[in-house]
């Protein structure tokens, strides 16, 4: 699929709106879990915490698999179809949870499908668009998706109003963004200019395929996953503001706030990573990050937390793009899908920890703590970012 100069691909926008879609269809379930957890199913912070670092440590592992497997056929939407129909199939799970277990059980077939379908997309990006125009494009995907987690929550919102805080009842309206993101995909992208197959299977553990992607390649990994273990499940924002006074029915507001904020930088900053040294911009992402944390631990109103949220979408839509066209940069281009699935199990792995201790300290120590913690990884992960020289290739 070609493009002129400058101009990013069809393709590009396709997969962008089939995340918008898919994230609808999430974050219409996900704005309103945790407190669905908490009040209805009796769960604390710590088993927040657990769940979603299960959740989305699971996503990020599977990309491991995903992204070989992506390079060893050479093709990347037959699997990235996979996995958003299993995304699409596990939301009716969510309406008939009972249990925490249940919910934990709906959020790993969930997760594993983004897993399974993360790395080879982010690869077929890569693959789709030209160099100079790699953060633009990765941006421009970035703020799709975002859109859609802006208004999977506003619907949320909605849906509890006229369903009188029926949970069940609204999260069985995930379904219907879930099926459309999973058509479009399958009607609406075409996977020409994709690398042709190797001739044998690229095993991630095999020591020829780890040293082909180059130190450059592995600064990147080791800064993602730095970055990944200052941050925890957004989970704990929508805990924090329930716990100074916000009702049930408007718990998406959090999200909310943070993808209105995260859409509208997340474009801007992926042309500016075009044009400036990428660890740069990503200490300034951090820290952002870490006057999020601050306005956080010290909120004591509703507009305090609105204002922490915000900062919180600002340091996203600066680094999240920024992330995926480091490593589509410093990665050989037939072992993309591997180098997306390696630097996602690292993110992985740190968002467990991260998640799982943000829902230890909430329970022993308070909200309060949870985000000076917060604080204090971001500041350290600032200063191990700015300082470390990495190998040119990695910028």
């Amino acid at each position: 699929m070609s493009a002129a100069p400058g101009r990013i691909p069809r393709g590009i926008w396709m997969l962008g709106f089939v995340s918008l879609f898919m994230d609808v269809s999430s974050e219409l379930i996900h704005s309103l879990l945790p407190v669905f957890m908490v009040t209805a199913l009796g769960a604390s912070a710590l088993s927040v915490g657990i769940v979603e670092g299960i959740a989305e440590s699971t996503a990020l592992i599977v990309k491991v698999f995903s992204g070989m497997l992506s390079d060893w056929l050479g093709r990347r939407k037959g699997l990235a179809l996979l996995g958003y129909a299993l995304g699409a199939a596990s939301k009716p799970l969510f309406a008939l949870a009972g249990s925490v277990s249940w919910v934990l059980g709906a959020r790993f077939l969930d997760r594993i499908g983004k897993g399974i379908r993360g790395a080879p997309r982010d690869a077929l990006v890569a693959d789709l668009t030209p160099p100079e125009i790699r953060g633009a494009a990765f941006g421009l995907r970035q703020a799709l998706d975002t859109v859609g987690a802006f208004l999977g929550p506003l619907l949320g919102i909605v849906l509890m109003l006229l369903l009188a805080n029926d949970f069940r009842a609204v999260f069985w309206y995930a379904v219907i963004p879930g099926v459309l993101a999973v058509l479009l995909l399958a009607l609406g992208v075409e996977e020409s200019g994709a690398p042709a197959a190797p001739k044998s299977p690229v095993s991630p553990v095999r020591w020829s395929t780890l040293s082909a992607m180059g130190a450059a390649y592995w600064s990147v990994v080791a800064a993602g996953a730095v970055f990944t273990l200052a941050r925890f499940s957004e989970a704990f924002l929508i805990l924090r503001a329930q716990q100074l006074g916000r009702p049930d029915a408007f718990a998406p507001l959090v999200l909310i706030v943070m993808s209105l904020v995260f859409a509208a930088s997340a474009y801007p900053f992926g042309k500016l990573a075009d044009r400036m040294r990428h660890r740069t911009l990503l200490a300034y992402g951090l820290g952002v990050l870490l006057a999020a944390d601050l306005v956080l631990a010290q909120a004591g109103s509703l507009g305090a937390v609105a204002a922490g949220v915000a900062l919180w979408g600002l340091h996203m839509g600066m680094t999240q793009g920024l992330l995926a066209a480091m490593v589509a940069d410093s990665a050989p281009t037939g072992l993309r899908g591997t180098a997306y699935g390696f630097f996602n199990l690292a993110s992985g792995l740190a968002m467990l920890v991260a998640s799982v201790l943000a829902g230890a300290l909430w329970d022993k120590f308070g909200a309060a703590a949870t985000f000076w913690a917060g604080a204090a990884l971001a500041a350290a992960a600032a200063l191990l970012v700015s300082r470390r020289r990495a190998p040119a290739a990695a910028r």
